[in-house]
């Protein structure tokens, strides 16, 4: 997904450097031969390249804790695959950092591949704290957030205001406007990411989330997907593309394509992440000057993203563990963080940039963005995830083609799931 290829980016100082790494039982006066030493650090496909300057930074200031940068495919799912197979190698992996989708944690912790950190090495009281949840598993933490994500609706302000319509702050208003002001201005009314891979998990997800309702329980011991809030989130999505105020061509789209739909000029509201607000937002764009963003809706009110981003870990065979962490906490220092925001575009785990008035100038969208990540929930956990998605992507794609009603589609998805978390 764009926002996990952007999750592999930001690096500059700290001022709390660790001085150990008990939880591997490293000293802090270990040398390169020891605990420190050249590390390498593995995340998907950096598209926009400021990475790789921005680790130049920690490599001029640690000669002997170098890191190498490995790049993996722009695509989640492969980055996923890659990562796998090469954590499964043991003691012959070749990664010792991992920049991963923080769905991933919780598998990664219990397939033992990552391991687990001491909370009190890192500033977790500085950052919003959902995002610290998506780096826990059982009770301990296994990893760093360090990019965090919140789904946003972005919308065309110029043309909600000529019709004096204010943003919509639920589904009935969203629907409304999609079917009568879209078509008067030749526009799509309404998408998000509705091709069948981990974009769709996500939408999914938010609807039955928006809608009061969960899809595992207890990090994925429970399956509490069978109910009328998973009904009611998936039945408005599948309604949409019915009706036509999603068009059937959104069935097609990830992040990219749906940006690039928005930034074309041909859809009234898109759902997607920050960095299709600067996007389009930026010069060159045919909408520039004319997008605004608000919370996502739901039924009755603003309704629920999923929290998305990026965390890194520690690879259970790295090489040098204490340099590993050290290099964590780097990345996750404030200076950093603030060029995660300035350089990527990516939204900081970092409490204060919120609130830091020249950012806002700069990126007005902050406010909203902080108050839905505030506002967001996981995406479900589980030892299973890559299974857990794959499974919501095929029904709900059922679902929105009219393969199958949204009623048999959530009884369908309970039975499956079932089988997954108990194979």
């Amino acid at each position: 997904m764009r926002w996990m290829r952007a999750a592999g980016r930001g690096l500059l100082a700290l001022a709390v450097v660790l001085t150990g790494y008990v939880a591997s039982g490293a000293r802090a006066d270990d040398g390169p031969g020891g605990c420190r030493g050249p590390l390498t650090l593995a995340t998907a496909g950096d598209l926009t390249g400021y990475l790789g300057p921005l680790l130049e930074g920690w490599n001029r200031t640690h000669p002997g804790e170098k890191v190498t940068l490995v790049e993996l495919p722009d695509s989640a799912d492969e980055t996923h695959a890659q990562m796998t197979t090469d954590l499964r190698g043991g003691d012959r992996s070749r990664f010792d950092v991992l920049n991963i989708d923080v769905a991933w944690t919780s598998e990664f912790a219990a397939a033992g591949w990552i391991r687990p950190l001491p909370r009190d090495r890192f500033p977790l009281k500085s950052f919003l704290p959902p995002v610290v949840d998506t780096a826990t598993y059982d009770g301990r933490l296994y990893a760093v957030p360090y990019v965090t994500n919140a789904g946003l609706l972005l919308y065309r302000k110029d043309i909600l205001a000529k019709e004096g319509v204010a943003p919509p702050r639920t589904w009935a208003e969203l629907e409304r406007d999609a079917k009568t002001i879209a078509p008067k201005y030749g526009l799509g009314g309404y998408a998000g990411q509705f091709l069948p891979y981990e974009g769709l998990t996500v939408n999914a997800a938010e609807a039955v989330y928006s809608a009061g309702g969960t899809i595992l329980g207890d990090e994925g011991e429970r399956v509490t997907v069978n109910s009328a809030a998973a009904r009611e989130g998936i039945g408005f999505l599948a309604r949409g593309v019915r009706e036509g105020w999603i068009p059937r061509e959104a069935l097609t789209y990830k992040e990219e394509e749906s940006k690039q739909a928005f930034q074309e000029g041909r859809l009234l509201f898109l759902r997607n992440w920050p960095y299709a607000y600067v996007g389009a937002s930026a010069p060159g764009s045919e909408v520039a000057g004319k997008v605004g963003a608000v919370p996502l809706p739901g039924p009755n009110g603003p309704g629920t993203s999923v929290l998305g981003g990026s965390n890194l870990a520690v690879n259970a065979h790295a090489r040098h563990p204490d340099s590993a962490a050290r290099l964590i906490a780097y990345l996750t220092g404030e200076r950093v963080q603030r060029q995660v925001l300035t350089r990527g575009a990516l939204p900081p785990v970092r409490a204060a940039l919120y609130d830091d008035p020249e950012l806002v100038r700069r990126f007005p969208y902050l406010p909203t963005l902080r108050a839905s990540v505030l506002a967001a929930a996981p995406r479900p956990k589980s030892p299973r995830y890559d299974q857990v998605s794959l499974a919501v992507q095929a029904v709900v794609h059922d679902a929105l083609t009219g393969h199958e009603t949204p009623e048999s589609a959530v009884r369908r998805l309970a039975r499956e799931l079932a089988v997954v978390s108990h194979p």
